[in-house]
């Protein structure tokens, strides 16, 4: 079988078990009680039952809209919405504007209407078809296997993962099972069914492995419960209250880094290919020589990654604690700032030892059979 038809036929495989986990539904959860959900124009208001206690809203705001679709397109009807007090979760809305509304029928006419948020779902699937053109643009093939990978990472964590989870199954071993096979799939798909694919999976595999064991010892020795997530005290009270929470955070440890793990094996991986076809008589310990000096100076860069990620997403947190004048002891003391600095140098761990891991694999592999192919077709495996 040619190289294109494998890599063809890989793809096809991919978008295959894609649309197949869209119809998967291994946790058998109950559904909320739903109605119909429609695009609505607000055109009136009614505020005077909302209660202000500063910047704090809380109580009801009343709503007029016009549907804009839906079997009750252009019927006026009141909505709801419910103000609890936290900001995070709180839309207040204005007349002109656009919003997503849930409700029932009664006797062929819309009731019980709640607003569920500004409408954002076309923003959404625009935003989503100008990242995969983008991809097609700078990447072609590469780009739309590069897609293709990103559709399958995020249905395997919606249809299997978190389901898994909730139905108790261990986090680790769950956690470490699908990311083996995310790391899987993303790298034979983006570096090809080829010793560079699984170059890229064995130092990724390698590299997070030592942050799983990392993270479990540390969130342990830090004494971390894992309720230190957000929403994971209200996960136990839906009822799940036998869930292992701290494995559960050891998992989102190793998870969260795996991009950074993989995109760091795949650009070891490529430059040792491209040393090895440039120079095909080359040393198993040169060629992991020179793989490791490039790998310096790519570590160089990516050790801030994790860093710059995590505190741009703890932005508030940390203006709050410097905004009370609290010390720095009491901050990096706190359970969820300690949450985060093993999250953030856990998994650096991961990334910096990924690319002495590729480069010795690399070096192995790519000794096994000497070739004079284009890099793309490297000693098949």
């Amino acid at each position: 079988m040619s190289h294109f038809r494998r890599e063809l036929v890989f793809s096809l495989v991919i978008a295959l078990v894609c649309i197949v986990l869209g119809f998967v539904d291994i946790g058998h959860i109950q559904p909320a009680p739903q109605g119909l959900r429609h695009r609505a124009l607000i055109t009136g208001l009614d505020n005077s039952s909302v209660r202000v206690n500063l910047i704090v809203k809380t109580n009801a705001q009343y709503l007029t809209v016009k549907l804009l679709d839906g079997p009750h397109k252009g019927q006026s009807l009141d909505v709801v919405n419910m103000l609890t007090g936290k900001m995070e979760l709180d839309e207040f809305y204005e007349t002109g504007k656009v919003i997503l509304v849930e409700y029932q029928v009664k006797n062929g006419k819309p009731a019980n209407a709640m607003a569920r948020g500004y409408y954002r779902l076309r923003l959404q699937l625009i935003l989503i078809a100008l990242f995969v053109i983008l991809l097609l643009a700078v990447a072609g093939v590469t780009g739309l296997k590069a897609a293709l990978s990103f559709i399958f990472a995020a249905m395997v964590l919606w249809k299997l993962f978190f389901p898994l989870l909730l139905l108790g199954y261990p986090p680790l071993m769950t956690g470490l099972g699908i990311v083996a096979l995310l790391t899987a799939v993303i790298c034979f798909s983006v570096g090809g069914l080829t010793r560079r694919g699984l170059s890229t999976f064995c130092g990724s595999m390698l590299g997070l492995l030592l942050t799983c064991g990392l993270a479990v010892l540390f969130s342990r020795m830090f004494h971390l419960h894992g309720a230190v997530r957000p929403f994971a005290e209200m996960l136990l009270y839906s009822g799940y209250y036998d869930l292992n929470l701290r494995d559960i955070f050891v998992a989102s440890v190793f998870l969260s880094c795996s991009g950074a793990v993989m995109d760091l094996a795949m650009d070891i991986a490529a430059t040792m290919d491209e040393i090895k076809f440039q120079q095909p008589d080359i040393g198993v310990f040169e060629h992991m020589r020179s793989g490791l000096r490039v790998g310096r100076a790519v570590t160089g860069t990516m050790t801030t990654t994790l860093l710059l990620a995590y505190s741009g997403s703890h932005i508030t947190m940390f203006m709050v604690f410097i905004a009370k004048g609290l010390p720095a002891d009491n901050l990096l003391n706190a359970p969820f700032v300690a949450a985060e600095i093993l999250n953030i140098l856990v998994g650096s761990f991961g990334v910096v030892t990924v690319a002495p891991f590729t480069a010795a694999v690399s070096a192995f592999l790519f000794q096994l059979k000497k070739t004079n192919d284009i890099p793309d077709k490297i000693a098949s495996i």
